[in-house]
């Protein structure tokens, strides 16, 4: 999988390829356990090969707010986080048993200095962020619920069943209740 995910940019050759996968570690993460806390430094990024992630932060108030999922094939960290070397706003939960590659931050660097494609690459992974980030954003102002929920299962309907209701709801904004009457209208 994660052979496939580099080959998809165009900018690695398969030795160039061969050379870095041992650079990740395999790392399995059960079900509730966190990728990183609210709080922590993020150090290092996981390409996701099995299982889901959510993103969530705790208001003021006290109450956990999911604003994005993580599936199988993406990368996934703090971005923010990783970036800056600045404590986590938000925590990344797994809400399925998952297995993750990890590649460390210091590796990272290394692999920028060694291979002049990395850069290129991590240059693409921030636009794909930003224009991930945009796109969340402008879903939020001027769609609503159910195009949300649309928009979720036509991008990644193999998973969304395995989504527990309460982040499901928490996603797009919505009372659990107001999720249960948008999934009876919509039958795929």
């Amino acid at each position: 999988m994660i052979q496939d995910f580099f080959r998809s940019f165009r900018l690695f050759s398969e030795q160039e390829i061969e050379s870095f996968l041992p650079l990740f570690e395999v790392r399995k993460i059960s079900k509730n356990d966190t990728f990183i806390q609210e709080g922590e430094r993020c150090k290092e990024i996981a390409f996701i090969q099995s299982g889901i992630f959510r993103s969530y932060y705790i208001s003021d108030e006290g109450k956990e707010s999911t604003y994005c999922f993580r599936f199988p094939n993406d990368l996934m960290a703090s971005y923010s986080s990783f970036i800056s070397d600045t404590p986590s706003v938000e925590t990344i939960q797994a809400i399925s048993d998952a297995d993750v590659l990890i590649l460390k931050k210091t590796k990272i660097e290394e692999l920028v200095q060694t291979h002049p494609n990395w850069m290129e690459f991590l240059k693409i992974i921030a636009e794909q962020e930003y224009l991930e980030l945009e796109k969340r954003f402008f879903q939020l102002q001027r769609g609503n619920a159910k195009q949300r929920y649309v928009t979720l299962l036509e991008n990644q309907s193999n998973y969304i069943q395995d989504i527990p209701l309460q982040y499901l709801a928490s996603y797009l904004g919505i009372t659990q209740r107001h999720l249960s009457r948008i999934r009876k209208e919509i039958s795929f």
